[in-house]
């Protein structure tokens, strides 16, 4: 085999792959879109009770939570729990100049709506006080699809990947990574590309998955 051969065989695996799981990430986002009203709110209170009561939570000072969208899982409770408790709640912010990383502004007890919608029209605090990264406590993150091993599929975008690269390397315990999926987004395997941040935990409606220790 020639170099252009394996080029264009590298070429083509990679293309292949990219291909899967565009087709998985429709699967996935489709099969919580099935998921009822009332199961999404089931999901929710069942996802708030196997958070609340864990170490991880009981000790996290500053959180980053998402606004549930597309189907996604809600950790709405969890947020209003935090803030009760007086904890730092925030929420990710993205650049409005096409850069592919994030900041966390911080939403206080009081807000009751967020003014600002991101260019994929997700609600975001504005002229609110920001947390850097790494001074973070616990990141719950959003995914598409994940496996027992806690490798994820995201929208593919690669905003958190390049946001906690600093971890990719480096034997730091903080922030912890958790994932919020719906059981039915479990999968029985995933690739992972070198880029991929590594989860150290993901949590759902039914049970905790931890990843397996290096």
């Amino acid at each position: 085999m020639t170099s252009n051969d394996s080029v264009a065989a590298f070429n083509k695996k990679v293309a292949d792959t990219q291909a899967a799981k565009k087709l998985l990430r429709k699967k996935m986002r489709q099969q919580r879109l099935n998921l009822t009203l009332l199961q999404q709110r089931e999901a929710a209170v069942e996802l708030y009770r196997n958070v609340v009561t864990s170490k991880a939570f009981r000790f996290s000072r500053r959180i980053t939570f998402t606004i549930a969208r597309d189907g996604e899982i809600s950790p709405h409770l969890l947020l209003a729990e935090a803030l009760r408790r007086g904890k730092q709640c925030y929420l990710p912010v993205m650049s409005k100049f096409g850069r592919d990383k994030l900041s966390f502004r911080r939403v206080e007890r009081h807000q009751q709506s967020l003014p600002s919608n991101n260019r994929f029209n997700i609600p975001e605090p504005v002229h609110a006080r920001a947390c850097a990264p790494r001074a973070l406590s616990m990141v719950l993150f959003p995914l598409v699809a994940f496996d027992a091993n806690c490798n994820r599929l995201g929208m593919g975008k690669g905003f958190y990947d390049h946001t906690f690269a600093f971890l990719r390397n480096n034997s730091r315990k903080r922030p912890l990574l958790l994932g919020l999926a719906h059981e039915c987004q479990r999968v029985e395997s995933l690739d992972v590309a070198p880029w991929d941040i590594k989860l150290q935990a993901i949590v759902t409606d039914k049970a905790w998955y931890k990843a397996p220790s290096n």
